[in-house]
């Protein structure tokens, strides 16, 4: 089958391209936001091949994956006059939780000509979206397994978060200075440069860097304990991924995060009080972190891991398909 999608959420697309398809991802010169090709960071099987726009009308495509309001016009072009839900399937997969007036926000898959289904990678994400009569499914994330390379040698936080200035409260950037002062922070992504500036940490409590894939789990493995402090999101592949790595987890009990990390696996909570005596503890007790992080990686195994997450997506594509 040759599915078409666009390169739009690198980690989770790493795992989708892993099941036993051909995977056409457009590219355009300059690789802008609706032609990025092929990841550069993550490790891509050959089945994912890049495809200029003007290959794709005479390409046959089996199923288009829309992620963006914009790509069911998009697609609808660049296949020939091929619209997505009438002539060829389609699902509009979501991967973010609904922003505006929640829980009234419509989703703009509701107003979809034809038969497209909605898939959400959450649960929280489903119940919140408003989706109209479009039929929906959720399938939760899927991760390839980076192995357990926990070893918790600094006695640091780490955080991964893409532009926490920018974002500011709603990735929790304004809790980082209070979690500062309980452990030393790492943190991990774009548009980190000048944090600790605009946070005001003392030196060193605070640090940045951005790294690609492979490097940032070996990274992340080597502090004490995974901090994710974010107010509002999907569900972060990176608190998945660490967990994976068996790392312990402090957590904000908001989105999905509590269906996510389960009892013993770490700390999830709404005091800022609790998060921050678990940071201390974690980091100051190498042994508890250790297995709590063993408990995490077992608990994401079982409920993300990625044979469970193609089978899913198997099942969805035969039918909306068929």
């Amino acid at each position: 089958m040759r599915i078409l999608i666009w390169h739009v959420h690198g980690s989770w697309t790493t795992a989708f391209v892993q099941g036993p398809h051909t995977y056409l991802v457009p590219v355009t010169p300059g690789r802008g936001p609706d032609g990025l090709g092929r990841a550069r960071t993550w490790d891509w099987p050959d089945s994912t091949v890049e495809v200029p726009p003007e290959r794709l009308r005479d390409t046959e495509v089996d199923l288009v994956v829309l992620q963006r309001p914009h790509e069911a016009d998009l697609a609808e072009r660049w296949l020939g006059g091929r619209r997505p839900g009438r002539d060829v399937p389609a699902v509009y997969l979501e991967h973010n939780a609904p922003h505006g007036d929640v829980p009234d926000t419509r989703h703009p898959a509701a107003g979809l000509p034809g038969d497209v289904t909605l898939v959400h990678v959450t649960h929280f994400n489903r119940l919140m979206w408003d989706a109209g009569t479009a039929p929906t499914a959720v399938i939760e994330h899927g991760v390839v397994d980076p192995g357990p390379r926990y070893t918790g040698e600094l006695d640091r936080a780490a955080v991964v978060v893409n532009e926490p200035v920018r974002r500011g409260r709603t990735v929790g950037t304004d809790l980082l200075p209070v979690l500062a002062a309980a452990a030393p922070l790492d943190v991990f992504g774009m548009g980190t440069d000048g944090l600790a500036g605009h946070l005001g940490t003392p030196p060193g409590r605070c640090t940045t860097q951005d790294l690609p894939q492979a490097a940032l789990h070996t990274e992340l493995a080597r502090r004490r304990v995974y901090l994710h402090p974010v107010r509002w999101t999907s569900l972060g592949l990176s608190l998945l991924e660490a967990m994976h790595l068996g790392m312990p987890v402090v957590a904000l009990a908001t989105t999905e995060v509590t269906e996510a990390v389960p009892a013993g696996a770490g700390l999830v909570s709404n005091r800022i009080e609790e998060l921050t005596d678990a940071v201390r503890t974690f980091t100051a007790d190498p042994a508890h972190a250790r297995v709590a992080g063993e408990k995490a990686r077992t608990a994401a195994l079982a409920r993300y891991g990625l044979a469970r997450f193609l089978d899913d997506w198997e099942r969805l594509i035969k039918e909306v398909t068929r």
